[in-house]
């Protein structure tokens, strides 16, 4: 419980401020979660959406409405943590998570950098991405497979199985993820940005997957439905947009409403970055050295690759401050035989290898 009170704060918002903003799902031209007379009591049950820290007016009456997909939600910001992890995993920052504390990646995400950039953008793809999942495996009575896009079928394949509705799934994301992204400024329209960034990459990358029928695999006949990409393959992609990130700078200008703050492309000699790029305004720390202040747990003792001349070698994880080198006895499985019929019998070996870590 309290894991799932970390990702809901988080998502919640990784800036302080900000307030439920008008608008909402039923206000969607073609899609909506309008709720049908058996949801209409959803908003009773104990889900603790009262018990969430942080949220603004339009998340709390957004979880207590549509409580049967507010899992999901939370599955997927973790989906997008373990993928920001992955993903990072050889650079100086990996995208540690702090346990016991509601800003789940403390300060560091304070900052308008590129890794508050990527990180906006992979759990937003990872809770449309989620929840498109759980609708297409029936775990929810409010959404189910997608049978807008399926159109006439091509030669030697017919419709059938689940087609996944990325459609709704971008639609929750978006109108809980940017609830709080309401204000003027532009911390706000980075986020929101890059939080689209993110969805459209799941629209941008549906595919046919089929299926053969037939004797003895003939595939005589194919059955296709709309399917979202790996996971791991959007967090290929988005990482990819995160080295590319574009740098922007934040402009004042007066409306009705006020001051407004937009943001501009830095350097006009570039292309103006389009809705599936990342953008950021504020410079990263190196995370060299700990530094409460930014976040940075610095890099010392951290596993390098003495062999690589890449961000996870030894020379740049370590900063140049040169790396320690100790032998590991592990225990591996070795010399398996495959028995007839049916297992596998292994030897255990003990082999030595060298781990070196940052000084």
């Amino acid at each position: 419980m309290k894991l799932q009170r970390q990702v809901f704060s988080y998502i919640l918002g990784l800036h302080g401020g900000g307030g439920g903003g008008g608008g909402g799902l039923q206000n969607q031209a073609d899609r909506s979660l309008a709720l049908g007379q058996q949801y209409s009591s959803l908003g009773s049950q104990p889900i603790l959406c009262g018990s969430i820290p942080g949220l603004v007016p339009k998340q709390l009456r957004f979880c207590r409405n549509y409580i049967e997909i507010m899992p999901s939600v939370a599955e997927g910001v973790k989906l997008g943590i373990q993928e920001c992890q992955h993903q990072f995993r050889g650079r100086r920052w990996n995208c540690t998570t702090i346990k016991d504390n509601l800003a789940i990646f403390g300060p560091v995400l304070d900052k308008a950098t590129r890794e508050s950039a990527f990180v906006h953008a992979i759990a937003s793809a990872g809770v449309a991405f989620a929840v498109t999942r759980s609708c297409a495996e029936g775990t929810s009575t409010m959404c189910g497979c997608d049978s807008h896009h399926k159109g006439p079928p091509g030669e030697g394949w017919k419709w059938g199985g689940c087609s996944e509705d990325a459609e709704f799934g971008v639609l929750v994301s978006r109108e809980f993820a940017d609830a709080r992204e309401n204000r003027p400024d532009a911390r706000s329209a980075m986020n929101r940005h890059n939080n689209e960034a993110g969805r459209t990459t799941i629209l941008d990358h549906m595919h046919l997957r089929c299926k053969c029928h037939g004797l003895s695999g003939s595939c005589e006949v194919k059955t296709c439905w709309w399917a979202q990409p790996d996971f791991r393959m959007l967090g290929d992609y988005l990482k990819d947009k995160y080295d590319s990130a574009s740098e922007m700078v934040v402009e004042k200008h007066r409306e009705s409403r006020g001051w407004v703050e937009t943001l501009r492309v830095k350097y006009a000699f570039f292309k103006h970055p389009t809705e599936r790029d990342l953008v950021y305004y504020e410079g990263s720390p190196n995370f060299c050295e700990p530094n409460p202040e930014t976040g940075s747990f610095g890099t010392r003792d951290r596993v390098c690759n003495v062999s690589s001349h890449g961000i996870e070698g030894c020379d740049l994880l370590c900063c140049g401050r040169g790396h320690n080198t100790r032998t590991e006895k592990r225990k591996e499985k070795c010399h398996c035989i495959f028995h007839w019929c049916c297992y596998v019998s292994c030897q255990e070996c003990v082999r030595v290898y060298d781990v070196h870590t940052c000084k």
